[in-house]
């Protein structure tokens, strides 16, 4: 049981004793029957007490486990590495030198890397150095479109519960989850409100990358390094921004698109195939949430652009209608992106194609919430691919991710819903 169901339930079992010994008359004792049932509430209260004994005890080692073990340096081992380049190249003499039985004569910051795990020495295999994992980790969300503009959220063991308020309308009495306040006279009875919250819930899933390396790319180290430090990150960049997209939340984080949370805009009444149309740009932007607009960013399929150049607001020329979309250095937009009513079009390969369903979304992506492991997993083995003489890199990064709204919110006039996630249906 989790903890919470624990205290749940140890709740219930002391409620259960006080209600049995509360209806014990003054001065009598318990019945037979009743102290059977006082003395098994009880026992059962006693071993829920120890079972959440034990899973604080194991919740306190998974949120410091990750971080707590120190590596010592063996003797005779140099600085750390200089470069990513440098330690690369240590690992390809290292895995040769293991291979003809002479571990010994490898270099000692390798094995250093290895902390407590003593296996992966004997398999002739290393972690790279945590600074160098960092660099990939940071660069992976510096990269990434989408994954950069969400809420990121640190992930201090594999699991991760949050509070937040069940809010679905504006209306009175449902704000904030169902605080209400009102104008009362002069000794009146005050009449009291109480909010509802929901979990939720992150679990940090795993997102795995895996390359093979030639004995002869080892060889050059400043060439490798730059590979691995552009491939990977930019891998892992894509994976996350598609998760957060059009994931499905199993096994990965849930995308926008996939989630009860986004509002699917109609197309036009006979709107042809293969079109946006001004009224689609309007009326997404009518159904968006308005403290929203300010983060706010359009998210499209590079195809989309031809049909957003001529859209036009009110009139029939350019000389009297103003233009829905500028492109960057063009009408005095000197962003790097285009501008559509004002807010950037950010086109992105994780969009669907032009005229299906999310080729065509305006998101505040800081509703998204993005937890992660502050850490990433990277080791290398010679033994994967041993016959072919390669190294096999392997990263593993944890993380998970879902909108902050489950559903779209009604607001307080009663008119169409809005949600911080608008995306354009079929057409």
């Amino acid at each position: 049981m989790k903890l919470r169901d624990l205290q749940k339930a140890l709740a219930a079992a002391v409620d259960a004793a006080t209600a049995i010994n509360a209806a014990v008359p003054d001065g009598e004792q318990m019945s037979a029957e009743q102290r059977t049932q006082f003395d098994a509430h009880m026992a059962t209260a006693n071993t829920l007490k120890a079972d959440i004994v034990r899973a604080e005890q194991l919740a306190e080692m998974q949120r410091t486990s990750a971080s707590t073990i120190e590596v010592s340096k063996p003797e005779g081992a140099k600085k750390p590495w200089s470069s990513f380049g440098e330690q690369l190249s240590a690992i390809a003499t290292g895995t040769k030198l293991i291979q003809q039985g002479r571990t010994s004569s490898a270099d000692p910051r390798l094995f250093a890397a290895l902390g407590a795990n003593e296996t992966v020495p004997a398999e002739g295999g290393f972690l790279v150095a945590p600074e160098y994992a960092d660099g990939i980790l940071q660069r992976t969300y510096d990269v990434g479109e989408i994954a950069t503009r969400c809420r990121q959220l640190p992930m201090a063991s594999s699991r991760l519960v949050m509070n937040a308020v069940d809010e679905d309308s504006r209306a009175d009495g449902q704000r904030w989850g169902g605080i209400l306040s009102y104008w009362e006279a002069e000794g009146a009875s005050y009449v009291g409100t109480k909010p509802k919250f929901r979990e939720i819930q992150f679990v940090a899933n795993k997102l795995i990358g895996l390359s093979y390396v030639t004995e002869e790319q080892l060889e050059d180290g400043p060439a490798l390094e730059a590979y691995i430090r552009m491939a990977f990150p930019d891998e892992f960049g894509f994976q996350i921004d598609k998760a957060i997209v059009s994931g499905s939340g199993a096994g990965v984080p849930l995308g926008f698109q996939t989630s009860t949370a986004t509002i699917v805009q109609a197309k036009d009444s006979g709107q042809a195939t293969g079109t946006v149309s001004a009224t689609n740009i309007l009326n997404m932007k009518s159904r968006l949430w308005a403290p929203s607009f300010k983060n706010a960013v359009w998210l499209a399929e590079q195809s989309v652009e031809p049909q957003l150049l001529p859209l036009l607001i009110a009139g029939t020329a350019a000389t009297t209608a103003a233009l829905l979309y500028t492109p960057p250095g063009m009408y005095g937009n000197n962003s790097p992106y285009g501008l559509l009513l004002g807010r950037p079009v950010i086109f992105v390969e994780q969009a669907s194609p032009l005229s299906t369903q999310g080729d065509l979304s305006l998101v505040d992506l800081s509703q998204y919430l993005l937890p992660k492991k502050t850490d990433i997993r990277a080791d290398t083995s010679i033994h994967v691919a041993f016959l072919t003489g390669e190294l096999a890199f392997r990263f593993m990064l944890r993380l998970d991710g879902a909108p902050w709204w489950k559903k779209p919110l009604t607001p307080y006039s009663g008119a169409a819903s809005r949600s911080p996630f608008v995306t354009l249906a079929t057409r």
